[in-house]
């Protein structure tokens, strides 16, 4: 980093609001609470969130991440990740006998509601995702059929309903807003009379993260997001902010930063995805600062207070103390 910008030699700029969303924040209190409250091992099916500090440190307090229920013994107790499981790994959990919590996003749960809802109504479902993430399989998994996914605009053509008459739109919660957008709008060229969501699909928390960017890209020479390769929406902000025409790179942690890439660069912009940790954020502050930065300014940006409650079984009982389970 240089200094050739003198009104701001060595800025570091953080988007507002960044890291940690409701959601992540109840799935990782639920694995800890159920560890507290039942002791180790507690099995997770899949990443309980997409990062890896976040599954690590978990792992470390006694969490066992399995992806096959046959993994897990007898009366153990199992969460399911944020993300969301098909109607099957439900069934077989319930067979199996676990101590079950669900940690799955309650913007996620919206969506299945709505699958679920609208399927009892004779509707099929054009889902836009990426194919293989398990919030869309766990989306998909709500029925036996009727639920075709699209990735692209290009998908869109090659979709083949049983009947148009009845046709509904649901969408991955951590898309890109405006890739979601293309792709929604052809999906209505081709069917007209296509039901959309009542409610935008895409959570609040990853729109508030993509306008962050928005307004961040262009004050700036460099967009650095925290973020696991595995975070949907952690790529969707490093996608935006090229976009946007900034060079741009996603970290998983401050031991991946280059110096390469701070070269002659005097304004960095930094941002995390909702599974990031703000620890993570702060190491690669210190990092930067040890390349050359001599200043961090918070942008304005929209204040989260969103909260979503725990599962019964895992809420403090009436004047427990919260350290008890910390």
């Amino acid at each position: 980093m240089t200094g050739s910008d003198p009104g701001a030699p060595g800025v570091i700029l953080l988007a507002e609001p960044r890291g940690f969303c409701a959601g992540v924040d109840r799935a990782i209190e639920i694995v800890e609470r159920a560890l507290a409250k039942f002791g180790r091992p507690i099995y997770v099916r899949h990443e309980i969130v997409h990062n890896t500090y976040v599954v690590d440190d978990l792992k470390a307090k006694g969490a066992i991440f399995i992806e096959d229920l046959a993994e897990v013994p007898p009366g153990a107790t199992l969460v399911f990740s944020a993300h969301g499981v098909p109607k099957a790994v439900e069934r077989e959990a319930q067979a199996r006998g676990f101590r079950v919590f669900d940690a799955t996003c309650p913007l996620v749960t919206k969506v299945h509601v709505e699958v679920a809802k609208l399927h009892r109504e004779g509707y099929e479902f054009i889902m836009i995702g990426h194919k293989g993430h398990p919030e869309v399989e766990g989306t998909m998994g709500q029925l036996d059929s009727g639920i075709h996914l699209v990735e692209d605009e290009a998908d869109v053509a090659r979709v083949r309903p049983a009947q148009e008459r009845l046709l509904a739109v649901v969408t991955q919660t951590t898309l890109s807003v405006d890739d979601a957008a293309g792709i929604l709008a052809a999906v209505k060229a081709r069917f007209p009379a296509v039901r959309e969501p009542k409610q935008q699909d895409i959570c609040y928390a990853t729109q508030n993260r993509q306008d962050a960017v928005k307004l961040l890209s262009p004050q700036v020479e460099l967009v650095i997001v925290v973020g696991s390769p595995t975070s949907s929406n952690s790529n969707r902000l490093r996608e935006l902010a090229a976009r946007l025409g900034t060079e741009s790179y996603m970290v998983d942690n401050a031991d991946e930063l280059q110096p390469a890439w701070f070269e002659g660069k005097t304004r960095i912009g930094l941002t995390a995805g909702a599974s990031a940790p703000d620890v993570l954020v702060r190491q690669v502050i210190e990092r930067i600062r040890s390349l050359g930065a001599v200043a961090v300014r918070h942008l304005p940006g929209i204040e989260e207070t969103m909260k979503f409650p725990l599962p019964k079984g895992l809420r403090l009982d009436e004047g427990e103390p919260l350290e008890h389970l910390r």
